[in-house]
């Protein structure tokens, strides 16, 4: 059988860290203690998990606590808390640990792209490693990240972060650490859970169920589960809370909104500027109401998951066993914007257009030069090779409000098995051989977006009754009327087909280690040289494929970008090893003195070969003292969406534009840098503010890219005081540094370098020489109607953020971590606190531009551009410089628990370099608490309830507007990814196990 020591079983943790356990026998020999114990330190459970001598089965072996035995800080997230959270994604409570920023989730509409992801330390989604069982999980896109939403929760036993020291272990993209999902081992019996929660308000029920059944046979020498669960959620609307009712412009605090709206904006050609249609006295106007899109969106995203996963062991023969496990998932979320429309698309209509009032075709005939008689011939021109007949071109401003949302659905259909082998070599030395295989297809359908091209037919007619191109029997449009002037057949037509755009991606990876004793080093220490070392290869594959709508730049009306069909993969071959070396043990101030040593050789198909490396140690002077320490190099190559992403143009938020008002008339040098960036000249004087305060930008991956490199560093220590039983103090600081980072500039490093500034106090007279540099000419394409940034895609392309290795990184800070627990006599007592103090977020995407601080701070700039794929950070959310969770619980004699946890962010402020671009009011969030609280009722043995209220207080998020910050994350006048914006909710559970 095998061996069970602590020496042999710590070598194959540090190496394998989160693997199947190393030792079945180990495994067999305690399942329910490992079940029901809590790991001394940084951990989030209740004291159901505290209550024997804290040996658990933690990331593969029998150890103490990998925080308190080992060089690198992890934290539990136990099953325990995990049920009293009743949380139903992943990304739900990984969101809310301290240290880690809000990424893509549940809260996020638009922007949000089907997925969840983590985000440790807000370096990025492609800068940590999600593992499921200490194997890695197949990314969602081309980015390389997995998405949380296929974790099944029912069968987690604990969730094990890991942050500094990771990259030699798990892999040099691991810059900022591991999350790895621990399912339960060895499972018998059946259990099935069932929970509903739902809000205040009555809406956003979130409806989950789960089924649960697993057996030993063979005398334990085998154990097979399966788990089936199913999940529904309903969305809540930014219409249905007073706060986010009403769009606020972070500028001006008035309503605001968006530009293409009803009546129809449109453009004036040769310098008109672009007004609004006034249906009343049918002339165009300069004044207009925008467009409120708030109550379309969503605070909280509709979801629908059905998940299998199965897993099985046993033991062939005496040291030797074989193991599988296999998950499938899927699931479909949908993301609701306001309806779509013509977002400044340029269309030629005629003169005769028969929808066209008499006052607005005066205008238009003015415009281009057409006398009084010359109007009326066009006018009355019916046929385009009449010689009367006129065209014009405007870029137009319509919403078409009589089609409902736009609704975009995601579907995701994940799979992944793995297969293994382990077992004994030696006496002193084990293996362990798997291999895996997942795919994940992601689908995405956009639905009641509308055909430009349709728009531009539909506009070309000189009758009410036919288009001059009758083709797909076209039905005329009306685009000049109020609300309601849009027909049901006009809509049709326009409307004739759906968008799609498919994602698959899948990875193979092999990986064999083989660990073990290799005896003691020296005589001043009895305990042995514990070793790991092995080989992995992995082969990652990514294809998209969009159809043709989808691929036509501005075809599909309110989309944004236009994927093109790519096929790219990329490899890895690589080498590792770890040591750990107790030098000392059991001498007077050295109770226990160990090295830890490890490398890694990865040989990558684009980038070639690169060294990871760490060294570490930790040094226990007395009992119940231990100080901690590592050193990392990591150099993370580039993902394929880095690599080889196409070109894509979307939007993102910016409220001020230089070139626009009357700035340019007053100054030749900001007048010359608006033309050379495509403004046309009859539009100098006339350009007008970003629509909805948001402009185009344009990204796409950069085969260029070399690898990012790396250095990560902790300290810390942990303190378990003999004279206060049952207490457990960490503390850790952490210091993470990236050069030639893989970044995109950020639209203020746009502004700056081009225009000198960013806002209007210092972006309004560029240096002479601006209008003929590249930073200038190359990164900014305005439209060529309006002279604006923002219009369709198909010929506005905006700001232009470059994919580049300029960039550089710096993050660091101290994590706290405080366990206690005492019998009470009436009750017992479990208090644990995980605390994050953050000193720096810094980040320079690229040489010349400002090393921006971003820890405390909000504003578009700060976590990136917003397309939640490829930069710096977050992309948006925020980073407070303090946040902490603290659980207190009381479990009485009679089976009872409840149970109040407090969440706590510091307060923020905007960005100091954008903060005159808004209002006092919205410059500043104060700090915020949330209490929420848990009652469980363990019935008998086989039956619990739970009941939880979240956001006790009903805590009403911060109010700063929707223009403050980056699209995704800044919506519904929140931070509704950071802020609980959905209000109080109550949450009732039910478990029965047999």
């Amino acid at each position: 059988m095998f061996r069970t020591s602590r020496s042999r079983l710590l070598a194959s943790s540090i190496l394998i860290g989160a693997f199947a356990a190393a030792s079945p026998a180990a495994a067999q020999s305690q399942p329910q203690e490992a079940a029901q114990e809590l790991p001394a330190e940084n951990s989030a459970n209740t004291p159901d998990e505290q209550d024997s001598d804290n040996d658990i089965v933690v990331t593969g072996t029998l150890i103490k606590n990998p925080n308190a035995t080992l060089s690198s800080p992890v934290s539990v997230i136990g099953e325990q808390e995990i049920e009293l959270r009743e949380a139903n994604l992943a990304e739900q409570f990984l969101r809310e640990l301290p240290g880690t920023a809000a990424s893509i989730g549940s809260n996020v509409n638009n922007g949000q792209g089907g997925s969840s992801f983590v985000d440790l330390r807000g370096l990025g989604i492609n800068r940590n490693v999600v593992l499921l069982d200490g194997t890695r999980m197949v990314p969602a896109r081309a980015d390389a990240a997995p998405d949380l939403n296929i974790i099944p929760l029912a069968l987690i036993e604990r969730v094990d972060v890991l942050t500094g020291g990771a990259s030699t272990t798990y892999g040099a993209d691991a810059v900022s650490g591991v999350v790895n999902f621990i399912t339960k081992q060895d499972f018998a019996g059946a259990e099935l859970e069932a929970s509903q929660q739902i809000t205040e308000k009555g809406d956003g029920q979130i409806f989950r169920a789960d089924l649960t059944a697993g057996a030993n046979f063979e005398d334990g020498r085998g154990n097979a589960v399966l788990s089936i669960g199913y999940q529904k959620a309903d969305p809540v609307y930014q219409g249905d809370r007073a706060f986010s009712a009403s769009n606020v412009d972070s500028s001006s605090g008035t309503t605001g909104g968006s530009g293409t709206t009803v009546p129809t904006r449109i453009s004036v050609p040769n310098g008109g500027g672009t007004r609004q249609l006034d249906p009343t006295t049918g002339t165009l106007v300069s004044t207009f109401a925008t467009f409120n899109f708030n109550p379309y969106n969503l605070l909280q995203t509709p979801f629908t998951r059905y998940n299998v996963f199965g897993a099985a062991h046993y033991e062939v023969t005496d040291g030797v066993e074989v193991y599988a496990q296999g998950l499938y998932s899927r699931n479909q979320s949908k993301s609701i914007v306001a309806p779509s429309g013509t977002f400044g698309n340029p269309y030629f209509i005629p003169i005769s257009n028969p929808f066209l009032p008499a006052g607005a075709r005066t205008q238009f005939c003015t415009a281009i030069g057409l006398t009084s008689g010359q109007c009326a011939a066009a006018a009355a021109a019916t046929n385009p090779a009449d010689p009367n007949y006129r065209e014009f071109q405007s870029a137009v401003f319509r919403r078409f409000v009589e089609a409902g949302t736009r609704d975009a659905v995601y579907t995701t259909s994940f799979f992944q098995q793995k297969v293994g082998v382990r077992g004994s070599i030696t006496s002193n030395l084990d293996f362990d051989l798997f291999g895996t295989y997942g795919r994940s297809e992601l689908l995405r359908e956009s639905l009641h977006y509308g055909l430009s091209s349709r728009v531009q037919q539909a506009l070309r007619a000189t009758s009410t009754a036919a288009c001059t191109d009758t083709a797909n029997n076209c039905v005329p449009l009306n685009i000049f009327g109020p609300a309601g002037s849009i027909t049901p057949q006009m809509l049709a037509f326009i409307d004739a087909a759906s968008a799609s755009d498919r994602q698959n991606t899948s990875m193979s990876q092999v990986r064999g280690v083989i660990s073990g004793d290799i005896g003691t080093l020296t005589g001043a220490s009895d305990k042995p040289v514990s070793i790991a070392f092995g080989g992995e290869y992995r082969h990652n594959f990514a294809k998209r494929e969009a159809d043709s709508l989808s691929q036509q730049p501005g075809e599909v009306l309110g989309l944004g970008g236009a994927p093109q069909t790519t096929n790219n993969r990329t490899s890895v071959k690589e080498l590792f090893g770890e040591i750990v070396a107790p030098i000392l043990s059991d001498r007077p101030f050295f109770r226990s003195l160990t090295l830890e040593l490890g490398a890694r050789y990865s040989d990558y198909s684009t980038t070639g070969g690169a060294w990871t490396y760490k060294v570490g140690g930790s040094w226990e002077p007395v009992s119940g003292l231990k100080f901690r320490g590592n050193y990392n190099r990591a150099t993370r190559s580039p993902t394929i969406f880095e690599l080889y992403g196409t070109q894509q143009t979307i939007l993102n938020n910016q409220d001020f534009d230089p070139c626009q008002g009357t700035a340019p008339l007053s100054s030749a040098n900001l007048k010359a840098v608006c033309l050379a960036q495509g403004a046309p000249p009859a539009t100098i004087g006339t350009i007008q503010a970003p629509s909805a305060a948001q402009v185009n930008i344009t990204t796409s991956g950069n085969p260029n890219l070399d690898v990012e490199k790396a250095d990560t560093y902790t300290l810390g220590f942990v303190f378990q005081p003999e004279f206060i039983p049952n207490l457990t103090f960490t503390a850790d600081y952490y210091n993470i540094r990236i050069k030639d980072a893989i970044t995109t500039p950020t639209i203020d490093d746009q502004l700056r370098e081009c225009f000198g500034g960013s806002t209007p106090a210092t972006a309004l007279n560029p240096p002479a020489s601006a209008a003929s540099s590249p930073e200038c000419t190359a990164d900014f394409r305005r439209n060529p109607l309006t002279g604006g940034l923002d219009g369709s895609a198909a010929t506005t392309r905006g700001i232009f953020l470059p994919l580049s290795n300029q960039g550089f990184i710096k993050t660091d800070g101290i994590d706290i971590a405080l366990n206690y627990r005492r019998e009470l006599g009436f009750a017992r007592l479990n208090f644990n606190l995980n605390g994050n103090w953050t000193h720096r977020s810094q980040f320079r995407s690229k040489a010349g531009s400002i090393l921006r601080e971003c820890i405390g701070y909000y504003s578009v700039n700060c976590g990136g551009p917003g397309n939640g794929t490829t930069n710096f950070g977050s992309v948006g959310s925020i980073q407070p410089k303090y946040s902490w969770n603290a659980r207190t619980t009381l479990t009485f004699p009679d089976q009872i628990d409840v149970s109040l946890l407090w969440r706590h962010i510091s307060a923020v402020d905007v960005e100091p370099v954008v903060a005159t671009n808004f209002l006092e009011k919205f410059r500043h969030i104060s700090a915020y608490d949330w209490f929420d609280l848990t009652t469980r009722f363990n019935i008998n043995p086989h039956l619990s309830v739970t009941f939880v209220v979240q956001n006790l207080l009903d805590k009403k998020p911060p109010i700063v507007g929707s223009t403050i910050g980056a699209t995704a994350y800044n919506s519904g006048n929140t931070y509704p990814s950071t802020y609980d914006a959905i209000g109080r909710r109550f949450t009732a559970a039910a478990r029965l196990k047999f």
